[in-house]
């Protein structure tokens, strides 16, 4: 892997990889909309006097906005940053003291309170601030937040100390508007909600991360290719980097280190997408539950998911696309420290259902081999880190 790895990055010209799909705020492009979201962020350190929420669609830049914003922090600040968010309150809190080093988790709900006030208390002594940072919030209950909100404003000069930002999805939105939150949504400073990128943005992004990677002013992808790749991308940056990234490979693998047309139309079949505004259309219907199950559509297949022993859940899967990961804004999310954030996907149009590996750590494997790519059929089994997930095609009425 890694020489193949060494291959393709001198067969371009690079240092680095220039569309992967983990956030790297590195590659951070601050668009109008991105840069006035980071300062917004960034405002929590001069205003310590309510929430900043920031929203957007999957794959709209929120976490690395955060990862730019919290690497340019000093040692004055102290962080608290919180990915886990279907939890109680009891396990926020507990969660919340293990990121300041306590071992919490015997603690009843009035002492990890009031270990907490006692620690942000101290802080305040030592001219300290600290940042709570809470990425998926759109999953918190009502009463998660209520226990933030009240946090925000217990005990002297606590405003002084403590900022808090939250990250989510639109649904985020929804929730802070809901009567029975009205005391939070008040203390809520600022919001900002990132929508995708433009047709233009999606040219100088593309050619900002390929910079940044080490192709200086070269024009690896041709300019004339922006707006097919926006008529598939819709503007979002992780689609964009999704379909870049298999175009580069395109051709890489046939010899070309300039991507055209012919590049982008391959990746494009590869990955079996049609264009965003057709599939954004069909996925409308679409609702993503607790679980993390689709519905809405006709389900084409099954995927049946297992781990040491536990019984195994089941997930419906419907034409177009859902990924699989670690964190909660997956369409499936697997919590293990052995799936990447964002680990693959599987893509589903017509009868056929292809599994891709998204560049994770530990990747895929069908039949003890590692795959990159690999077209499902009924009964077959593939490993994600520790879990084991069967495939299994739904007979339609007219079989």
């Amino acid at each position: 892997m890694a020489v193949h790895t060494r291959m393709y990055l001198e067969f371009f010209q690079l240092q680095e990889h220039p569309f992967r799909l983990s956030p790297d705020a590195n590659f951070l492009y601050l668009s109008q909309q991105h840069a006035r979201a980071l300062a917004y962020i960034e405002s929590t350190l001069w205003f310590t006097d309510g929430f900043v929420v920031i929203t957007g669609e999957i794959g709209c830049g929120k976490t690395t906005l955060l990862e730019k914003f919290l690497s340019e922090l000093d040692e004055s600040v102290t962080i608290a940053r919180i990915a886990q968010t279907q939890v109680t309150p009891v396990q926020f809190l507990q969660g919340l003291l293990a990121q300041f080093g306590y071992r919490p988790f015997r603690m009843g709900k009035a002492e990890l309170l009031d270990t907490l006030d006692r620690h942000l208390e101290d802080l305040l002594t030592k001219d300290q601030k600290v940042v709570i940072v809470v990425d998926e919030a759109q999953n918190l209950e009502r009463a998660v937040l209520e226990e933030l909100r009240m946090l925000s404003g217990v005990g002297s000069g606590r405003e002084e100390v403590l900022s808090i930002i939250l990250a989510g999805q639109p649904e985020l939105n929804q929730t802070l508007d809901s009567p029975d939150l009205e005391q939070l949504a008040q203390r809520t400073r600022l919001r900002y909600h990132l929508k995708p990128l433009s047709q233009q943005e999606t040219g100088i992004y593309i050619r900002h991360r390929l910079s940044v990677a080490g192709a200086g002013d070269r024009e690896i992808f041709d300019p004339k290719m922006t707006a097919l790749i926006y008529r598939y991308t819709g503007g979002v940056p992780r689609l964009i980097n999704t379909l870049c990234d298999t175009a580069m490979l395109s051709g890489f693998a046939e010899g070309s280190n300039q991507v055209g047309e012919t590049e982008v139309r391959a990746a494009i079949e590869e990955l079996q997408w049609s264009d965003y505004q057709s599939r954004t259309d069909r996925m409308a219907a679409l609702k993503v539950g607790a679980t993390h199950t689709l519905t809405g559509m006709e389900t084409v297949a099954r995927l049946k998911v297992a781990h040491k022993g536990e019984d195994p859940r089941e997930y419906p899967i419907s034409q177009g696309r859902i990924i699989i990961g670690r964190t909660s804004d997956n369409d499936l999310q697997i919590d293990s420290k052995f799936v990447s954030r964002h680990h693959a996907q599987i893509v589903t149009y017509g009868p056929d259902s292809v599994l891709e590996d998204l560049n994770s750590t530990n990747g895929i494997y069908v039949k003890g081999k590692r795959v990159k790519k690999y077209h499902l059929k009924d009964r077959d089994v593939f490993v994600i880190g520790e879990h084991e997930l069967m495939y299994l095609k739904v007979k339609s009425s007219t079989d």
